[in-house]
């Protein structure tokens, strides 16, 4: 699934600048709280698609 691999992308650009947010960098913190925007959307994305196959999955009701 295209989705999910996104969010695995997402999550590891994050996990440098998570580290230095941990250190006290500001700026950092700065950039992971955006990434963090990224990965919300890009799980709710993958939410909607498992719904959207399990809805269209024959017999299912």
């Amino acid at each position: 699934m295209q989705e999910y691999e996104n969010l695995k992308r997402l999550v590891t650009e994050a996990e440098d600048d998570v580290n230095k947010a941990v250190g006290g960098n500001k700026a950092a913190g700065t950039r992971v709280r955006k990434k963090m925007q990224e990965i919300k959307a890009a799980a709710t994305d993958i939410r909607k698609k498992i719904l959207e196959n399990r809805n269209t999955e024959p017999g299912v009701a």
